[in-house]
């Protein structure tokens, strides 16, 4: 799964819920832990994603989105929509252009 791609399905997943690493790593189908882990980092490097460790044995670590990664998922969402409405005629745009 490619960098963008994964940052992606990570703040849907998140959406408006806190998610330990398990369950996230579970709804993120595909992605090893190496790459999940790299990618909340820079997401939470960026301000996009809160990370909160509570101190139990083992340590509990709980995700979620911050304001900024909020509004970025309603901007994800918007392109996405008009990805889907306008798909028939970039594929046939795409045709065309390969043909």
């Amino acid at each position: 799964m490619r960098g963008e791609v994964l940052k992606r399905a990570v703040i849907e997943a998140l959406g408006e819920r806190t998610l330990r690493f398990s369950e996230l790593r579970n709804e993120v189908e595909g992605v090893s832990h190496k790459m999940l882990t790299q990618n909340l980092r820079m997401l939470e490097r960026n301000g996009l994603v809160d990370r909160k460790v509570h101190p139990t044995v083992p340590p509990r670590v709980e995700y979620t989105l911050t304001d900024p990664g909020r509004a970025l998922r309603t901007v994800v969402d918007a392109i996405c929509g008009w990805t889907h409405q306008h798909l028939g005629h970039i594929e046939s745009a795409r045709g065309r252009f390969g043909a």
